[in-house]
């Protein structure tokens, strides 16, 4: 008895240890590949050591009964309908449950190609353990035979190679992790980067203010954003970005601030086409020195329930921060997608420059998300008609709808905006949508006649209203479209309406998985009604007289996982509403590295 006993002892762990890696070992060789891969890439993201539970089966343990009906226990090999006598790890498990009642499922199914985990191992070792304790306390005589310790030299022999490249690859992974925790950026930090190429320039148009031809000068200019997301609980986010670099707007505002002049009364637009029309979306913020470090972007995030993100933001913009305009149009992207600023965001949504304010994104259910910001673009000056409340603001809200089959999205936009008399935001004007026409953008200030009328300009107030939606037709073809209309009141003289439209085109996948192709035609923001007394520049109650159509396109090429090349043009026609002036072609070739 003595003798079977200490045989037990030695050699039953050991068999059950082999069994057991026997039935999982080729399978775990091949998972621990791939899980090699996976750390290589992903070194700061959080690794969940629940498995899910669609992807729990069969577990190699002795349990104790359990009291739900549900689970049985197993008895026989027979009962696993996915093993076969001819399977290579047959005897395998029919010793570890005739012999040993050492298997239980909660099936009939073994799912003998699922990877084993460490968990799982340590569970069905520790109970077939409990078994052997149960087993030499009832002095049982037959527990270990010579035909066991046979069965053990012949396993170990069959899988000692695979045990070897296993042992091997283990010490591989844990000595990568070792040398990735020892040189990780931060515990609680990840940083990310984009850096852009552009190569680009005006390929015909001319200067709207002085009828003379734009410079036909191509250009090879940059930007870079690094950003940082830290996590304190897992669940909230402190988002800060830097960014930096000298891609000069084609279409825009002169420099605000970076010159030390101020803002021109003369040309308030500037540019070099004199009007926001074929305004990139890829340009340095104007308002610094080419290449000065800007610290921006920064967001504290944090859920409230499982249904509510709050968001609250020193310097961001709050429809931007809680993105409601990507839902709707695929040509937003941070350094990427559309060429141009209207093509990516409905007039609705470029009234406010960045500053101060906060944000909510609320799930009312699967179906419809109700988004809320309050943001003030001045909200950092002490100074009279600024601050975070009496000053220059923008609140906004939209509701998305996402159909049950999620091919169809479509959001109801609406903005309230209010801007003091002589305050200037960080794209150069106190009010407009940064795009479009002149006369869509301007104020009674902007007009240096009014002043020496003695007219005043006492600020701007505009309700301004959005509609958008997103239709995949299938998987490689999209639609959307949006429609804008600000009702613009410059307070002590008059109104004015503000249209603006759009409908694109998106083919996902379109040469290669990852590639996109687009094309985008639109009315950028134009002035279509004016009292009858205000004047903006144009003579009284004059508004745009002509409709100018934004026509662009683009085809963004996945090089690798991290590069991808965008070649894209910009034609205007009748720019800045006007069909005295000849249409405007841009150039772009965006390159973008992502790390």
């Amino acid at each position: 008895m003595k003798k079977n006993t200490g045989n037990l002892l030695l050699t039953l762990p050991i068999s059950v240890v082999l069994l057991v890696l026997a039935a999982s070992t080729k399978t775990l060789a091949n998972e621990i590949g791939g899980e090699n891969e996976t750390i290589g890439k992903e070194t700061l993201s959080p690794v969940s050591i629940i498995p899910e539970s669609d992807k729990v089966a069969q577990i190699i343990a002795q349990k104790e009964p359990s009291s739900s009906s549900e689970e049985s226990q197993l008895t026989s090999v027979s009962q696993l309908s996915d093993v076969q006598p001819s399977d290579w790890a047959y005897e395998a498990l029919k010793s570890l449950i005739e012999r040993y009642d050492c298997l239980v499922g909660s099936d009939t199914k073994y799912r003998g190609n699922r990877a084993l985990t460490r968990y799982e191992f340590a569970a069905g070792l520790n109970a077939c353990l409990d078994q052997v304790n149960k087993l030499i306390a009832s002095s049982t005589s037959d527990l270990a035979l010579k035909t066991d310790l046979e069965t053990i030299q012949r396993l170990n022999e069959e899988f000692n190679a695979e045990l070897t490249v296993l042992r091997g690859r283990l010490d591989t992974i844990e000595a990568r992790t070792t040398e990735l925790e020892a040189n990780r950026f931060s515990t609680t930090t990840k940083l990310q980067g984009e850096a852009q190429f552009v190569v680009g320039g005006v390929l015909a148009g001319n200067n709207v203010v002085t009828k003379q031809p734009a410079p036909r000068t191509i250009t090879f200019s940059e930007r870079v954003r690094l950003i940082l997301n830290t996590s304190f609980t897992g669940k909230d986010q402190l988002r800060l970005t830097l960014s930096g670099g000298n891609i000069n707007s084609l279409g825009g505002v002169p420099n605000p601030r970076g010159t030390g002049t101020g803002l021109s009364t003369n040309n308030p637009t500037g540019g070099i086409f004199g009007t926001f029309d074929s305004r990139t979306a890829d340009n340095a913020s104007p308002s610094f020195g080419a290449n000065q470090i800007v610290l921006g972007g920064i967001r504290y995030r944090f859920p409230v329930g499982k249904k509510t993100q709050f968001n609250i933001f020193a310097q961001s913009d709050g429809a931007n921060e809680i993105g409601l305009s990507g839902p709707t149009n695929p040509f937003e992207g941070s350094a990427s997608n559309g060429i141009s600023r209207f093509s990516r965001r409905n007039m609705v949504y470029n009234y406010g420059d960045t500053g101060p304010g906060v944000a909510i994104l609320h799930d009312l259910n699967k179906q419809f998300q109700l988004g809320l910001s309050y943001s003030a673009p001045n909200g950092d000056n002490p100074a009279p008609n600024n601050g975070l409340f009496t000053g220059r603001y923008v609140a906004f809200g939209q509701v998305t709808y996402f159909s049950p089959k999620k091919n169809f999205r479509l959001g109801l936009s609406y903005a309230n905006t209010y801007s003091p008399a002589g305050t200037l935001g960080q794209g150069g004007t106190n009010f407009g949508p940064a795009a479009g026409s002149n006369l869509a953008n301007s104020t009674i200030s902007t007009n240096p006649a009014n002043a020496a009328r003695g007219i005043v300009d006492k600020g701007t107030v505009g309700n301004l209203y959005g509609l958008g939606a997103l239709y995949k037709l299938n998987p490689r073809l999209a639609i959307n479209s949006f429609v804008g209309y600000s009702a613009h009141r410059y307070l002590g003289q008059g109104d004015g309406q503000v249209w603006n439209w759009g409908v694109g085109l998106t083919s996902p996948d379109l040469g290669k998985k990852g590639s996109i192709g687009a094309i985008f035609v639109g009315v950028a923001p134009t002035l279509t009604a004016l009292s009858k007394n205000v004047d903006l520049g144009a003579g009284k109650g004059q508004a745009d007289k002509d409709t100018s159509l934004h026509v662009e396109g683009w085809y963004q090429y996945k090089l690798t996982d991290n590069i991808e090349v965008t070649p894209g043009f910009i034609w205007v026609t009748a720019p800045n509403s006007d069909t005295t002036n000849p249409g405007s072609v841009v150039g772009w070739l965006r390159t973008t590295f992502r790390f």
